[in-house]
């Protein structure tokens, strides 16, 4: 148990702490769970119909700045730069020579020689040691992670908060406009893990609670809340969004996890691609597939997955009650012979919980 008082903070700890909120340790991060007043389910239903308000400063934030740059990451993270241009992210894989995932992350390009990254929590530390054991010496390597706030305003109504605000809106889904808000400088990414139509703010962490404080009056009139990270974790999974350290991680590679679409593999060289290639001609590995309960029960993390003839053939990776569909709902990494539409038993305490094998996502969205 990580000792509360070695937690590092977000610049909205005080924001959380004074909405009562339940917090938690997130990636080495004390971070608000949930709030009073609904709840997840209140925050999830929220997101979904109107609009949420989302703390997600723990995230990493690096820049890979200098001549040569965007080649340089270009060369080591699995997805390909030269499919976007100046202005857009990108969704890509830091990966071990073995093909294991280190993290996953966005990568913001803001031209050849300017990338912003912005990983998970917990792994910002070792994917920015990778890339500073990379580069050139034309190439600088900064971990920024306690230098900025993140807000994520995600719902239908999110554009009517952020104009309220005087923030750019409209532009297309992964990527971003800088602008400057009360002398800050933002840039309004057009991201999110939620599924819904959606931002995420990158400000300085001085510009933190005034942001925080003008967006939570601006959604008041569409009667959107403050949401906390256990909002945020069931409706990624409603769409199938991984999540590091359970669909990702060090003996999941994204061939297993079905993310082979956020590979270059044309690219000349990227870390693991070796390894990974070998494992995507084989075809021998298991995969991810979504598993939608039929029975009365709630999926977790590490339960078995079986076959209707008992046979174990997999294991839940991420398993939670569906808001939107009012049941029970799962990321399963299975036998490659587990497919489309097949019945399988997820084993819960000792009970055995129908399910439909789904292609996720499990619900509809107007993003």
């Amino acid at each position: 148990m990580t000792d509360s008082d070695s937690l590092r903070t977000s610049p909205l700890h005080e924001r959380h702490v004074s909405l009562g909120a339940k917090m938690a340790d997130f990636g080495g991060w004390s971070m608000p769970i949930e709030y009073p007043g609904g709840g997840v389910v209140a925050e999830h239903t929220a997101v979904r119909e109107r609009v949420g308000l989302f703390d997600v400063s723990h995230l990493g934030k690096a820049t890979v700045t200098g001549t040569g740059a965007a080649e340089l990451v270009n060369s080591c993270l699995t997805n390909d730069l030269g499919r976007i241009g100046p202005g857009q992210a990108q969704y890509t894989m830091c990966c071990a020579e073995d093909g294991g995932v280190v993290d996953d992350l966005i990568q913001y390009l803001r031209d050849v020689d300017d990338v912003f990254l912005m990983p998970n929590a917990a792994n910002n530390e070792r994917v920015v040691g990778m890339l500073r054991d990379a580069a050139p010496e034309a190439v600088q390597v900064r971990d920024l992670q306690e230098d900025f706030v993140v807000l994520a305003v995600q719902g239908p109504k999110s554009e009517e908060v952020l104009t309220a605000l005087g923030l750019p809106v409209g532009h297309d889904f992964m990527s971003f406009e800088d602008t400057r808000w009360q002398e800050h400088d933002v840039s309004v990414c057009r991201t999110g893990y939620t599924g819904e139509k959606g931002y995420e703010l990158v400000a300085p962490s001085a510009a933190g609670e005034a942001l925080w404080d003008a967006l939570t009056e601006a959604m008041a009139p569409f009667e959107g809340l403050p949401c906390g990270l256990g909002a945020r974790d069931t409706l990624r999974t409603e769409m199938g969004y991984p999540l590091h350290g359970h669909e990702l991680g060090p003996d999941i590679t994204p061939v297993m996890a079905r993310s082979a679409w956020a590979v270059g593999w044309e690219k000349e060289s990227f870390w693991g691609k070796d390894a990974l290639v070998a494992q995507r001609v084989a075809k021998s590995s298991r995969l991810m597939r979504g598993a939608l309960v039929t029975g009365r029960g709630i999926p977790r993390p590490g339960c078995p997955v079986k076959d209707t003839d008992g046979k174990e053939v997999g294991v839940v990776t991420s398993g939670t009650f569906s808001p939107t569909l009012k049941q029970g709902i799962a990321l399963v990494l299975v036998d490659r012979a587990v497919t489309w539409e097949d019945e399988v038993v997820i084993e819960v305490r000792k009970r055995e919980l129908p399910a439909r094998v789904t292609k996720p996502p499990f619900v509809e969205v107007q993003a």
